[in-house]
């Protein structure tokens, strides 16, 4: 793939990076869309989504740090490594959460609603930045025979993340965007078909990516960190999620109240 895609000067144009930013972009502004049909104020809505993109940086590359501590801190070298990489998804997510409930407290806004208008948009950034990993190399699957299997064979992608050359290997990368791209189209029409209460849309995003996560580890081959020396990260983040997931939409459920009405409220008084 293309792990650098030119060179202007002294700037280099990494297409991970590249792709990252359009997908915290174009992600906020799906966000900004979905925030005004649901009587959301927007500066609210942007100033959040820029806190949630923030602390989701922070967390991804301290997850990537704790979960290969050995290595970055056997070699100083390796932090530019960290700097450079995008970190581990869960590591984002883990913080974003705290922070974005942290606001939307502090500024009154509706929570459930709040979450369900950003959680489509996570889901489509979440595609497209999946696609920076398969430009870069990163988050490269197992060997394999099958016959959609991808062979990389850029020596910077192997000098910068370890990606095996010349070797065919699980296109994990084209299988979590399209497990993204899926859960993106499920989760908005649930909206327009399930029955509607605050906090549907989130939690489901919350049950259907963790579940596809935990399968698309079985096919992973780089490394990124083991639990109980076994179980990789993420796949033992997923199967925490999921059982949390479905208790809380049974939960939201049966109150079944969406917290809209507040939504306005607090639209007006931001205006």
């Amino acid at each position: 793939m293309y792990p650098l895609l030119f060179e202007l000067g002294p700037l280099s144009i990494y297409s991970y990076g590249l792709l990252l930013a359009t997908a915290y972009i174009v992600a906020l502004m799906f966000a900004l869309r979905r925030a005004d049909r649901a009587g959301l104020n927007g500066q609210r809505v942007m100033d959040l989504g820029i806190f949630v993109i923030i602390s989701a940086l922070v967390g991804a590359k301290l997850m990537l740090f704790i979960v290969d501590f050995d290595r970055f801190t056997s070699d100083p070298a390796q932090l530019m490594v960290l700097l450079k990489s995008g970190g581990v998804f869960y590591g984002g997510l883990l913080l974003a959460v705290p922070v974005a409930w942290w606001y939307i407290r502090r500024h009154k806004l509706p929570l459930w609603t709040t979450c369900d208008l950003f959680a489509p948009g996570i889901a489509l950034g979440h595609a497209i930045g999946r696609l920076g990993c398969l430009m870069a190399g990163c988050c490269y699957g197992r060997a394999t025979d099958v016959p959609w299997g991808i062979t990389f064979t850029n020596t910077l992608a192997a000098a910068n993340v370890g990606t095996p050359l010349e070797i065919a290997l699980h296109p994990t990368q084209i299988y979590e965007a399209v497990a993204a791209l899926t859960v993106l189209g499920i989760l908005l029409a649930g909206e327009r078909r399930w029955r509607p209460f605050a906090g549907r849309t989130f939690w489901t995003y919350l049950l259907l990516y963790p579940t596809a996560r935990f399968m698309i580890e079985f096919y992973r081959g780089d490394p990124r960190g083991m639990v109980f020396g076994t179980i990789p990260t993420s796949q033992f983040l997923s199967a925490l999620i999921v059982p949390l997931s479905i208790v809380m939409l049974l939960r939201l459920r049966r109150q079944g109240e969406p917290d809209a009405t507040p939504a306005k409220s607090q639209r007006k008084r931001a205006a």
